[in-house]
Formats: C-alpha cells, structure tokens, sequence
C-alpha cells in the first residue's frame, strides 16, 4: 500500500512549527453552518475581528483567486488596513487565505489555513493555523495578541453561528 500523503505537495506539511500560530475551536453547529460564516459577504463582516472592533469593507469577493479589503477598527479608533487574498477554497472543508496590511507587497502578510472538521454529534472544529515568513514575525504577532484576539474573533463566530441555528 502507497503512502499518498508523500505526494501532496502543501506548504503545510513541512512548515517549521516555530513559525505557526495555531488556535483551534469546537462550535455548537453543522459545519455547513460554519463554514457559511467564513464564505458568505454578508456574514463573515458581522463577527470577524476581535471584542469590540469593528470592520469596514472596501471590497469583498469571497472566492478563490478574490480578496477581502477591509478596515479593523478598535474601539480607540485606532484603523488596522486588512487585505485577505483567497487563494484555495474547498468547500466546506477549508479555506486558505493570505493575510496582511491593505498594501502591495506587504512584509508581513502570512497564510492562513482554516478547517472545518464536522463531528458526529453535529459539532465542528474549526481550526486556524497562521504560517508567518519568519519565526520573528511570529513572536510579533503573538505579542501583539494574535492567539487572544484569535480567540475572541472565534467566540465572535460561535456566538454568530448560535444565532443562525436558534440555539
């Protein structure tokens, strides 16, 4: 028998665990249900974010190849530039994403990764994994709040996502 694992090539297989963020989450819900939170325009700018930012669109095209351009907003007012390039969307199992600043050739910009795995009972866990350039960047971002503010956003989604399904 083949091990066809060594034949996917995913940047993700071998990408050097000191240069990822990884933040998973059990929601209350089909995955189909969840997985339409990240996909639908309407719904992924209700909940995406941390506690009390808000967001602001300027463009959104959830698809691959399409790309989100939005405002972060805190509550000090202070604007955080967002552009997420969609670059490979299986549904309703992943979507994969390149996240930075809204600007050209961003160095900060980082893959996301996120999965929606269904359980028997009805759950999902949805699981977000951040692949940052550089183990640097990584701690950056984690001392910025990454895994907090990751965290809340998806609170945010499990909270949206009960909503939707009258729980």
């Amino acid at each position: 028998m083949s091990d066809k694992s060594k034949n996917h090539d995913s940047p993700w297989r071998e990408w050097p665990l000191d240069r990822e963020i990884v933040i998973s989450r059990v929601i209350n819900a089909p995955r189909s249900l969840v997985y339409g939170a990240w996909t639908g325009p309407g719904q992924i700018q209700q909940w995406f974010g941390p506690e009390g930012f808000a967001i602001k669109t300027k463009e959104i095209d959830l698809r691959a190849g399409g790309m989100w351009r939005f405002d972060m907003i805190a509550p000090d007012g202070t604007c955080y530039g967002n552009r997420m390039v969609f670059l490979r969307i299986e549904a309703p199992a992943l979507i994969e994403v390149e996240h930075g600043a809204d600007e050209e050739n961003d160095p900060g910009k980082f893959k996301m990764l996120v999965t929606f795995d269904e359980q028997p009972n009805g759950k999902t866990v949805l699981t977000l994994r951040q692949m940052h350039p550089s183990r640097e960047q990584r701690e950056e971002k984690m001392a910025f709040g990454a895994v907090e503010y990751g965290g809340q956003t998806l609170e945010k989604l499990a909270q949206h996502v009960a909503i939707l399904a009258g729980k």
